[in-house]
C-alpha cells in the first residue's frame, strides 16, 4: 500500500491538567474532523490526555492495549485513520512517556518510549527513560517517533535518517517562552536529515506555564508547509513523500558525511 500524497493533520489542542475525560472529548472531536477532511494520519500532542500531572500519574497510567491506548485503537478503527500520540504507559513496574501509532485497523503499528527525560517538568523524578530508537516500515515509507525534549538531540534524528526514516512524528508540550527554539529546531531537524517532520505542540496553560503551539509540518528542505499559532486548531496538509528522495539526491548529505572526522561513531 502506498499513500501519495499523504494527508496529515495535527491536533493543536489545550490539554487540561488532570481532566482526562474533557481531554478525551476534545481529542475525539479532532479525530472526527481529521477523518472528515480525508486525512490519512493524525498526530496529537504529548501527554494530551493528562497534561503534566505526573505527581498523580497513577490516575492516568495504563499498560499498552488497555485504557487510553485501547481507546485510541478504537478511534483509529472507527475513523479509518492512523493516529499517533503520547500517553503514560505502565510497564514492568515503571512509568514511561510513550508514543504510539495505531493503524486504521486499530492495530499497534509503532511504539517509542521517550529517551530524553526533561528535568524542568520533573520527568526524571517520576518516569523511566526509554532505551531504544526504532524505525518502522509504514505504507508511506520508513518512519519514526520522538517526543518533545528529544528535539534538542540531533543524534537521535540523524540515527533515524541513517536507518531510512523519511517521516518523523513529534508530539510535544513545549512552553511558550521557548517557542522560537521549538520553531528553529523543528525546521533544522527536517532540513539536516532531509525528511518530513510533523511536530504537534499543545496550547493553553498549566499552572504558571503557558504553552506555545506553533505546531508545524516541515518538508525535507526545511520549508514550513503549514504552521499553527497559539490557539486550538486542526492543521491539515498534503505531503509528497517523493520529495525526500529528491532532496537526498540533489544534495547528497549522507554520502558526503565524514564520521571519521567527527569522532562520534556511526551517527
Amino acid at each position: 500500500m502506498s499513500l501519495h500524497p499523504l494527508t496529515v493533520s495535527l491536533a493543536q489542542m489545550d490539554c487540561r491538567l488532570g481532566e482526562p475525560e474533557a481531554n478525551e472529548a476534545r481529542a475525539a472531536a479532532f479525530i472526527a474532523e481529521a477523518a472528515r477532511r480525508g486525512s490519512h494520519l493524525l498526530l496529537l500532542p504529548e501527554l494530551w490526555r493528562s497534561g503534566y500531572d505526573l505527581a498523580n500519574a497513577a490516575r492516568y497510567v495504563a499498560p499498552l492495549g488497555t485504557g487510553p491506548f485501547a481507546w485510541l485503537a478504537q478511534q483509529a478503527r472507527a475513523h479509518g485513520l492512523w493516529i499517533a500520540s503520547s500517553l503514560l504507559e505502565a510497564r514492568e513496574g515503571e512509568i514511561f512517556n510513550t508514543a504510539t501509532l495505531f493503524s486504521p485497523e486499530g492495530e499497534l503499528a509503532a511504539v517509542y518510549r521517550k529517551v530524553h527525560l526533561f528535568g524542568l517538568m520533573d520527568e526524571d523524578r517520576y518516569l523511566a527513560a526509554g532505551d531504544a530508537a526504532p524505525v518502522f516500515d509504514l505504507p508511506w515509507g520508513r518512519s519514526a517517533l520522538a517526543i518533545c525534549y528529544d528535539l534538542r538531540f540531533p543524534e537521535l534524528f540523524r540515527r533515524y535518517a541513517l536507518e531510512g526514516a523519511v517521516l518523523i512524528m513529534l508530539p510535544a508540550q513545549w512552553p511558550r517562552r521557548r517557542a522560537e527554539a521549538f520553531r528553529a529546531l523543528v525546521r533544522a531537524r527536517a532540513a539536516e536529515n532531509q525528511c518530513f517532520l510533523l511536530a504537534c505542540n499543545r496550547v493553553g496553560k498549566s499552572g504558571d506555564t503557558p504553552f506555545g503551539g506553533r505546531s508545524a509540518v516541515v518538508d525535507p528542505w526545511g520549508n514550513v508547509i503549514v504552521e499553527g499559532g497559539e490557539t486550538e486548531l486542526l492543521l491539515t496538509a498534503e505531503i509528497e513523500m517523493g520529495q525526500v528522495a529528491e532532496a537526498r539526491e540533489h544534495i547528497p548529505v549522507f554520502r558526503d558525511r565524514r564520521p571519521d572526522v567527527y569522532g562520534v561513531g556511526s551517527w
